[in-house]
């Protein structure tokens, strides 16, 4: 078996997942099966990104360090045969960024030890990967708690002769959500035509922007739901919910490179319309209860009453003659769900982590820790055996089966300061 029986690295507690700012304390353990001359036995505890131009390819082209300590547990000399302990501790940066993986660059801290020995003698090494959390408090977000709403009105033919427009307006009861909470989901579309609209699409969206030599935004479906069309001369509401799946958070604070932001995307192919709001997924819930969009047949709050424009004189008569008052909403169903619809009380949860937080927009107080979606759909045990990587998680929530396919360079979605003005820029990567 040689001289180096056993050369590896043990946080302390089995702990894997740690918070910026932080000690960070471990053991290197060494067993020789014979004497081992040596220079020295040094440790080092490292964070770093890259990110590549090419997807699952770890040839980065660019780089960024956010620290690089090393301690010499050990100098020249030589270890007799036998087991040998090295404790060690550092003390994480308060700035280290959250722990990240993609397809296109990752965020990785790591603890690394080597055995340097003599000339002519092949040195030992071997690493440990860690994770930081630094969470994502969704209460400093400015307005988080508030209603997001936007609408939008397209006008079109049909017949060859005949114009119409269709109003889509969406709301969200929150602007922010943790994993696990239900974002809820309000649609009114108004048919102002004589021809009936296609289904409605709500899709939660996932855009990850990679600086390379230019971006790159990879942009994936977390989640989809299909509602029904509105007839001719119709208006009708819908009201929908889609669970928040294991996602990372929002922005990556501390770290230039990678920056995630996630929309609502709600539209309707025929006609052609589409209604996308930013949401921010974060560690910590909102505390404050949603302002929720008053009840009966009104519109969500901050949306002025639409004003029907005026028809050519044979659409007045087909819409006073075959078509209800749009005063009158009808409620659409849904027709597809990409996520099974498990009870509220029975969200699995990964071992080692708290469950989510409320869906009511009440405070979360986590005892432990909040959840670590170190990429999406697998989320970090704190404390685990071996090396604590992701894990899937164990929920019943079931992701789309493949995601909707990347360009390179991909149209993305509007961004936050386009899509919301007043948002904190240190949360939206520089263009």
């Amino acid at each position: 078996m040689g001289r180096v029986q056993l050369f590896e690295i043990s946080l302390s507690h089995g702990r894997v997942v740690y918070s910026p700012g932080e000690p960070l304390a471990g053991t290197v353990r060494v067993r020789l099966g014979a004497p081992l001359p040596f220079r020295a036995i040094r440790v080092a505890c490292t964070g770093s990104c890259g990110v590549s131009s090419k997807a699952n390819d770890a040839a980065w082209v660019v780089e960024e360090s956010y620290f690089n300590s090393s301690l010499s547990l050990a100098d020249k000399g030589s270890l007799p045969a036998g087991e040998h302990s090295f404790p060690f501790q550092f003390l994480l940066p308060a700035t280290a960024p959250t722990s990240f993986e993609g397809p296109f660059g990752k965020i990785v801290h790591q603890v690394r030890a080597a055995i340097h020995t003599p000339r002519f003698s092949k040195d030992h090494k071997c690493s440990l990967v860690f994770y930081i959390l630094s969470p994502l408090n969704l209460n400093s977000i400015p307005d988080i708690e508030q209603p997001n709403v936007a609408s939008a009105t397209k006008k079109f033919s049909y017949k060859l002769v005949k114009t119409g427009s269709v109003v889509l307006t969406a709301s969200t009861d929150l602007r922010g959500y943790v994993v696990g909470q239900a974002l809820r989901l309000h649609a009114d579309i108004e048919n102002q035509s004589g021809k009936d609209t296609s289904p409605v699409v709500a899709s939660l969206l996932q855009k990850v922007s990679y600086k390379a030599k230019r971006w790159i935004h990879d942009v994936r479906t977390i989640a989809e739901v299909e509602g029904a069309g509105v007839k001719a001369w119709r208006r009708a509401q819908w009201h929908e919910q889609i669970l928040v799946p294991a996602l990372p958070q929002s922005a990556l604070p501390g770290c230039s490179l990678i920056h995630i932001d996630y929309y609502l995307q709600v539209s309707l192919k025929a006609p052609e319309a589409t209604v996308t709001l930013p949401v921010f997924i974060g560690n910590i819930a909102v505390n404050h209860a949603p302002l929720s969009p008053g009840p009966g047949p009104g519109l969500p709050p901050r949306v002025p009453a639409l004003v029907v424009p005026s028809a050519p004189p044979q659409e007045e008569a087909e819409a006073a003659v075959g078509g209800p008052h749009f005063l009158d909403p009808v409620s659409l169903s849904t027709k597809s769900h990409s996520q099974q619809q498990p009870p509220l009380g029975t969200l699995g949860s990964v071992p080692g982590t708290p469950e989510p937080g409320p869906r009511n927009g009440s405070p979360a107080p986590y005892p432990l820790h909040p959840p670590l979606c170190i990429s999406t759909g697998a989320t970090v045990p704190y404390f685990a055996e071996g090396s604590g990587g992701p894990v899937p998680t164990t929920s019943t929530l079931i992701l789309p089966p493949e995601y909707s396919s990347w360009g390179y360079p991909y149209e993305a979605p509007p961004s936050y300061e386009q899509s919301c003005g007043g948002v904190d820029p240190s949360l939206t990567p520089e263009s």
